[in-house]
C-alpha cells in the first residue's frame, strides 16, 4: 500500500548553485549527501513528512519527464521576497482555478517549481470540480 510520496530525484549541474538555491532561497535543510571518492555526489532534501527531493550530480534535461514540482507553504508573501533576497526571479503571486496562491519559479537547472499557499476554499480540501475553461 502507497503511503505517501518519499521522494523526487533530479539530476543537477552543479550542486553547490542547487544547494544555494533551495538551502539558501528556499529555506530547506539537507538531510544527508551522497559521497563517492570523497566528494559530495549529492543530497537529501527534508519536506516534512517523510518527504524529501533527491539531487545527483548529472546532466540536466530541463527536468526530464517531470512538469513541475509542487511546494507548500504558509508564507507566500514572506517566500517570493526571500527568493528574490537571493537573485532568483519568481513569479508574482495569483489565485489558481482551484482557490490556492501560486507563484511559479525554475531552480538553476530549470526544473520549474508550483510555490502553493492553500485557502480557506482550496479544492484540494472542498473538493469539486476546478472549472479550467475559463483561464487562458
Amino acid at each position: 500500500m502507497i503511503k505517501q510520496l518519499a521522494h523526487v530525484c533530479i539530476h543537477a549541474t552543479d550542486l553547490t548553485e542547487t544547494s544555494r538555491f533551495y538551502c539558501d532561497a528556499l529555506g530547506l535543510e539537507k538531510s544527508f549527501e551522497f559521497v563517492s571518492d570523497g566528494r559530495i555526489c549529492g543530497f537529501y532534501l527534508k519536506l516534512g513528512g517523510g518527504t524529501f527531493i533527491e539531487f545527483f550530480q548529472g546532466e540536466s534535461s530541463t527536468s526530464g519527464n517531470m512538469q513541475h514540482l509542487a511546494l507548500e507553504t504558509d508564507e507566500m508573501d514572506d517566500l517570493i521576497r526571500r527568493i528574490k533576497a537571493h537573485g532568483f526571479e519568481v513569479g508574482e503571486k495569483t489565485l489558481g482555478a482551484d482557490n490556492t496562491w501560486q507563484a511559479w519559479v525554475h531552480d538553476p537547472d530549470g526544473v520549474k517549481i508550483e510555490l502553493q499557499q492553500y485557502t480557506d476554499d482550496s479544492l484540494q480540501f472542498l473538493g469539486g470540480t476546478c472549472d479550467l475553461s475559463q483561464r487562458s
